[in-house]
């Protein structure tokens, strides 16, 4: 799964006639994930924060049903994905995404770094807004589940929380 950097230029090349036009959520969802990450960082920052704004705003105007459709979907193909993968894949994708959380994290703490104290404080109210809403619509979906799905996201959780405590375990010695 290493890309070549001339591979990725060239995709990117090729790719941003097509996801120069992806405008909507339906449009985003046609790409393929090398065509959405190219359309993504072919933008300046501005311009995604534009983005992310008309996207959720198109999220927030969906019927709940749709809403949770539409996430289930994609987890379901990010399961699929996964499921699909070698080890060396997974593993790949594990340290690439790794790769892009430390970048992520280094620009966030570059733009915080350089707010004042003001920006600070509305940051800080509209990231505790956002938590609090989000936790709300965990424990909405969760109050809708069934016994069944419970159980079912249960085993889930604990499946993924033993995956990372084996990933982070040392070695053992022989």
């Amino acid at each position: 799964m290493k890309r070549s950097g001339l591979s990725l230029a060239v995709l990117t090349l090729a790719v941003l006639p097509i996801a120069a036009g992806a405008q909507t959520l339906s449009d985003l969802q046609n790409l393929s994930a090398e065509e959405r990450r190219a359309y993504w960082e072919a933008m300046n920052e501005e311009e995604r924060a534009a983005q992310r704004e008309a996207l959720r705003a198109e999220i927030d105007a969906l019927p709940a049903e749709e809403r949770d459709a539409l996430r289930m979907q994609r987890h379901a193909d990010a399961r699929l994905m996964w499921e699909s993968m070698t080890d060396e894949e997974r593993a790949a994708f594990r340290d690439e995404r790794e790769s892009r959380r430390e970048q992520h994290r280094a620009e966030r703490q570059e733009r915080w770094d350089s707010m004042s104290e003001e920006e600070r404080d509305a940051a800080r109210t509209q990231m505790q807004e956002r938590r609090a809403e989000q936790s709300e619509q965990r424990r909405q979906r969760w109050e809708s589940m069934s016994d069944e799905e419970r159980e079912a996201a249960r085993e889930r959780h604990q499946e993924r929380r033993g995956e990372r405590q084996r990933r982070h375990e040392p070695p053992a010695e022989s």
